[in-house]
């Protein structure tokens, strides 16, 4: 039946069932599961927005590789100076198969001894250690010294580890993790202990990539770009680490190699910086401007790069109607709902190759649009969606209990603090069009409160849309809550059809849902969570061109502005994916869904 379905090409490097790097065999493997070892896990500089790499001397150390890692209690000290009998992957959740670990637990411990090169240290320098996300709640000491404590496992952080490093000899990181995962009110999305239907397995610990770097005691933090609604120009804003007195900050943007503009300022201060012959970036034309920043204080010079599109998103009266503009023009925003979740490195996908494939067929498949759906990704994959010119709607992860009306003020609070922290975090990606604080009404307290978090994300970012609320119109009683920029309704197998109302943009936030299993490609002991079986790839090529035909046909003149459709892959028990979990069978064919999508989108683009 894969034969009839179509291999996809990557399909033919890796066998159905590839030994990890600890002989152990995948329940489902990716192409990429036997690329995995402790020599080479996700070697890619991290931070594509904020980066320091040199090629001829490397000015970052990464710590992916083995540590010694415990499973703990809550009482248990950390163990400084003690050698761990186990071994885990960093960074791939203890819970899959990647991290050598394979099982959960509540509280753990992660220990390594690292060599920090002489050079890290010299003329001044300051050494920080940077953690790509953790989850939940991570606390970090060097030779015995807490360096950190972060809550939150969706943000990433940052310590200067410079006074606790000794004069010589190996330095002791020791992290000590509490992942209660439905054990507490926290953002969790769609991980669970007892994973079923909709819900997957946990993804604890240390998930994202472990780096250190040397920087000046006056270093950038964090670069932001924000294009002028003109289309001409950045806002550039800018954190800082360490103190700020005296120092300046220059930024120069390069198009092709070549300079079109600069500007300069006080370090920390907003910035305006012009662009000689502005090239808009688009889905048809994913242009990025490249950006060379020198934080100057003193003698010391703190120099990185980035880079950033110039694109604008709003809503816009279009033959009397509400819609979404893209750079000012009218663009149907065709999603798939895509939930991040991997086989063998569950939240973690196992290379790069892979986090860039998933992007890369959905732009194939004619899609402009990703709806990350309860997830964050790391930066590597906002780098791709960026660099390929998918737009982004960004889902904050749910709380774990569902429809509560009885959380705590103490959860409220945290819920929007990692909000907060969060569109900080990533409000500076091209990619991002749009948030959504809440799905279907998720630990959605009140019906004020998808109106609260609406109206604190757009204050935090005013150049983006908000869905207040995707799926007003399903799954409690809580309903639309008139606030943000676009009504959002979710119909299986539908397409639902919404209409903007006189403040708002109308999409169909998910729909589709086309089941089609493929025996040896499914996640093993899980039942199959329709939302809408057909027999064969044939027919599923059918559904699937009948069902947007729908949106070409009758969303469009109702004056719809996109559709997200379920989705990318399939994940555990649900096989409603355009791909297999596994990304080895393509269910579809690629040219139908293609000239499907291109002709919807192309519908809307005529007012």
């Amino acid at each position: 039946m894969a034969a009839a379905l179509g291999m996809v090409s990557t399909a033919m490097a890796a066998p159905d069932n590839a030994a990890t790097w600890t002989g152990k065999v995948a329940a489902l493997a990716t192409p990429w599961t036997a690329d995995v070892s402790p020599s080479h896990a996700l070697p890619e500089y991290p931070r594509p927005q904020l980066a320091r790499p040199s090629v001829d001397h490397p000015q970052w150390l990464s710590l992916n590789g083995l540590w010694q890692f415990a499973s703990s209690d809550a009482k248990a000290p950390p163990p400084f100076g003690q050698a761990l009998k186990s071994r885990a992957l960093v960074p791939y959740p203890i819970e899959s198969v990647l991290s050598g670990v394979q099982q959960h637990s509540d509280f753990m411990f992660y220990r390594r001894l690292v060599d920090i090169p002489a050079s890290y240290t010299a003329h001044g320098q300051h050494v920080r250690l940077n953690f790509g996300a953790v989850a939940q709640d991570a606390t970090v000491y060097v030779n015995g010294t807490q360096v950190a404590r972060h809550t939150g496992g969706y943000t990433s952080f940052s310590a200067d580890i410079t006074s606790a490093l000794h004069a010589q000899g190996p330095q002791e990181i020791v992290v000590a993790v509490h992942a209660p995962v439905d054990g507490a009110n926290v953002m969790v999305g769609k991980q669970r202990l007892k994973p079923e239907g909709i819900f997957y397995t946990a993804a604890s610990g240390i998930w994202q990539s472990v780096w250190l770097e040397p920087v000046p005691a006056t270093s950038l933090a964090q670069l932001d770009f924000t294009p002028a609604p003109s289309l001409d120009a950045f806002t550039i804003t800018s954190k800082i680490d360490g103190s700020r007195d005296g120092a300046t900050l220059h930024v120069t943007a390069y198009a092709d190699g070549k300079p079109v503009g600069d500007a300069s300022g006080p370090a920390g201060q907003p910035l305006r910086l012009a662009i000689a012959h502005p090239h808009p970036w688009s889905p048809q034309d994913p242009f990025l401007y490249s950006f060379k920043a020198t934080l100057t204080q003193g003698d010391q010079r703190d120099e990185v790069t980035s880079y950033a599109g110039l694109r604008t998103i709003g809503i816009a009266k279009v033959a009397g109607r509400n819609r979404i503009v893209l750079n000012g023009k009218p663009t149907f925003l065709l999603a798939t709902l895509d939930q991040g979740y991997w086989p063998d490195g569950i939240y973690t996908a196992p290379t790069d190759e892979a986090l860039k494939f998933d992007i890369q067929k959905t732009k194939d498949l004619g899609f402009n649009t990703i709806r990350k759906h309860i997830k964050v990704e790391p930066a590597r994959w906002y780098y791709w969606a960026d660099r390929m010119g998918l737009m982004v709607w960004q889902d904050m992860p749910a709380l774990p209990n569902g429809h509560n009306d009885k959380l705590s003020d103490a959860d409220k609070a945290g819920f929007r603090a990692d909000v907060t922290a969060i569109v900080d975090q990533l409000k500076g990606e091209t990619s991002i069009i749009g948030w959504i604080p809440f799905n279907e009404g998720w630990g959605q307290w009140s019906i004020p409160a998808a109106a609260e978090l609406s109206a604190q994300i757009k204050k935090l970012d005013p150049s983006r849309l908000v869905d207040a609320r995707s799926g007003a119109n399903c799954c409690d009683t809580k309903g639309d809550p008139h606030a943000g920029d676009v009504i959002d309704v979710h119909d299986y197998q539908g397409p639902g059809l919404p209409e903007p109302d006189a403040e708002r943009a109308a999409i169909d936030g998910e729909h589709g849902g086309l089941t089609l299993g493929v025996p040896g490609h499914v996640w093993p002991n899980t039942p199959i969570n329709p939302y809408g079986a057909v027999k064969d790839r044939d027919a599923l090529n059918a559904g699937y061109v009948a069902n947007t035909a729908v949106l070409r046909d009758k969303g469009v003149p109702k004056g719809m502005s996109g559709s997200v459709y379920t989705q990318t892959t399939d994940v555990e028990g649900e096989h409603n994916g355009l791909f297999t979990y596994d990304r080895k069978v393509e269910k579809v064919d690629e040219a139908q869904v293609r000239a499907i999508n291109e002709a919807t989108i192309r519908a809307f683009a005529q007012p």
